[in-house]
């Protein structure tokens, strides 16, 4: 007998019960848990928060009391009627101190920002170090506030990452909870930072954790929102450039020149990192040779940066103030050329002797005069289809930064947040798109990702490419006391042949002698001194080692899916 059929509003109820009724079990066994969490995530954006504000005011109170200026806002102004002497000596006198700080407090010398956040969460359960962290802190701090060309995101989201790593620590967090604390960390201190809380969450998910997962979102929203609430408590709500008139789109038929200046961009930022990239190169080469101790090599950059501010101040620190003339559009097609030239061998300068700071607000500023130059071009060409100049300065400025940074979502949000104009979306998307896509094929998708190849941490290629660098043979093998394990006799002789791999050695190291020598297994050994034979720990099976292999690729899918 056929069952009559129930109303539709019956069934409805009855769903909704039933929904009712699982969510309130969910809330019951599992929701304090995921509150905790949520707490644990906003305490997290506060300490990050009060710690960006601090060092974007330690920078504002150096920089006025090595200067002598009223308005940090207004630095390279004040700075062009000093003594070319002061120009010259504040900036060596600031790499001498980065130099001994660096020399003292890390194992190489090298500043730790953003690219090192990056390694943390994709390699280090979302840890960071914290020594050199708070080293690398102090010496932006320093290098920053006397003369160097660089910014200030850098440091402020390692120095983030430190304060996640304390408290995963503390808690003894697992590497999902502590790439996602290390997610709130840096949303907030990017949101203290710029006052931009969309961008400060979109910048840790799509720069750091690079992946847009559901469970992380939560936490680092509300710690981006903590960290923006502690910025306004300072500043009050204002955005960090005011435009001198808003910009508007005349024609639809001026995009094409839009999706030209993207192109320009894309080349214009990846000249920009290699520029960086063989600045290093040579300062690394020049050490070398000539056996400069590495304590000295940021006061030979600040020596060069001072005799370069003495003929163009503009370079001096974070240069909002000349990113700011260039979206009011005040300079000449002359000036916005030679000043991004400029900047982008200032910044190198600042990169390749060591000396701290943050790559993202110099792109805003050669990104804002490539625009400018672009613009003024554009217009002139053809004023009866063309809009504002200015508006070419708004785009240029968000497509080189995107380049630069390899985050078109996250920098195309943060360019309307610092300036407050929402209107020439259209533009800004044309510019970003093509800059993002050029530039991502010239380089290993964007400066951080280029940095960390350059090191041998191969992120850009996705976790297919890295997660081989983190399994160990030793964690992967069969030990030979295992009855699975190959005897003794066959271990040796391939040893003999040099058919083996070393304990410490990676997968990634022992794949390929596995496809070239076409074994089933490698013989795992440990070295010892002198003559003798060296050690065997075991067999390494290339189904064990693909087995981890594919367990590792379907965690890290798992969280990102989740």
């Amino acid at each position: 007998m056929v069952q009559p059929r129930r109303p539709i509003l019956v069934q409805q109820f009855d769903q909704a019960v039933t929904a009712c009724r699982d969510g309130w079990h969910v809330l019951r066994h599992r929701g304090p848990s995921q509150i905790q969490f949520w707490f644990i995530a906003l305490a997290i954006g506060v300490a990050a928060g009060f710690a960006a504000l601090g060092f974007r005011k330690g920078i504002e109170l150096l920089q006025a009391w090595l200067y002598g200026t009223e308005d940090v806002q207004r630095l390279h102004t004040y700075a062009e009627h000093l003594p070319w002497y002061w120009i010259l000596l504040i900036p060596v006198a600031g790499g001498l101190i980065v130099g001994l700080i660096l020399h003292r407090f890390t194992p190489d010398g090298r500043v730790r920002a953003v690219a090192d956040v990056i390694e943390g969460a994709a390699t280090s359960d979302g840890r960071v170090e914290t020594r050199a962290g708070l080293a690398s802190m102090a010496a932006s701090l320093i290098t920053l506030s006397s003369g160097g060309s660089s910014g200030r995101e850098g440091p402020v989201v390692h120095l983030a990452g430190v304060i996640s790593t304390w408290i995963c620590t503390r808690i003894d967090a697992d590497g999902i909870t502590g790439r996602d604390l290390l997610g709130c960390a840096v949303a907030a201190a990017v949101s203290a930072s710029f006052n931009a809380p969309i961008a400060g969450a979109l910048f840790a998910l799509e720069v750091v954790l690079r992946h847009f997962a559901v469970h992380a979102f939560a936490p680092i929203v509300i710690a981006s929102i903590a960290g923006t609430v502690i910025n306004r408590l300072e500043y009050g709500n204002v955005t960090e450039f005011v435009l001198a008139s808003p910009g508007a789109l005349q024609f639809y038929v001026e995009l094409p020149a839009f999706l030209i200046l993207g192109l320009i961009c894309g080349g214009v930022a990846a000249m920009l990192m290699r520029g960086i990239f063989f600045a290093e190169d040579i300062g690394c080469h020049l050490q070398a040779r000539i056996g400069l101790p590495r304590w000295l090599r940021p006061a030979v950059a600040g020596g060069l940066l001072g005799a370069l501010a003495i003929f163009f101040p503009h370079i001096i620190g974070v240069g909002y103030e000349t990113t700011s003339l260039a979206l009011s559009g005040v300079f000449t097609l002359r000036d916005a050329v030679v000043f991004a030239v400029i900047k982008a061998v200032a910044v190198s300068i600042t990169f390749g002797g060591r000396m701290g700071g943050g790559v993202f607000s110099p792109s805003l500023m050669v990104g804002a005069l490539t625009g400018l130059a672009f613009g003024l071009v554009a217009t002139g060409l053809l004023p009866e289809v063309s809009g504002t100049h200015t508006l070419y300065a708004l785009a240029g400025m968000g497509a080189v930064a995107a380049a630069v940074l390899g985050a078109p979502i996250s920098t195309t949000m943060i360019v309307f947040e610092l300036t407050g104009d929402w209107q020439t979306g259209i533009a800004v998307m044309a510019s970003v798109s093509l800059s993002t896509a050029l530039a991502s094929r010239l380089v290993d998708r964007s400066f951080f990702l280029t940095q960390l190849e350059r090191r041998g941490i191969h992120l850009a290629a996705g976790p297919q490419a890295y997660l081989l660098a983190m399994l160990r043979a030793g964690a992967v093998m069969r030990p030979a006391s295992d009855p699975r394990c190959a005897d003794e006799g066959p271990c040796r002789e391939m040893v003999e042949q040099g058919l083996c791999i070393e304990a410490s050695a990676t997968l990634e190291a022992a794949m390929p002698i596995f496809d070239r020598a076409e074994v089933d297994f490698l013989p795992v050994i440990l070295r010892s001194a002198g003559e003798t034979p060296p050690e065997i720990l075991g067999a390494l099976y290339q189904v064990d080692a693909l087995k981890a292999y594919n367990r590792a690729l379907a965690t890290t899918a798992a969280e990102e899916h989740s």
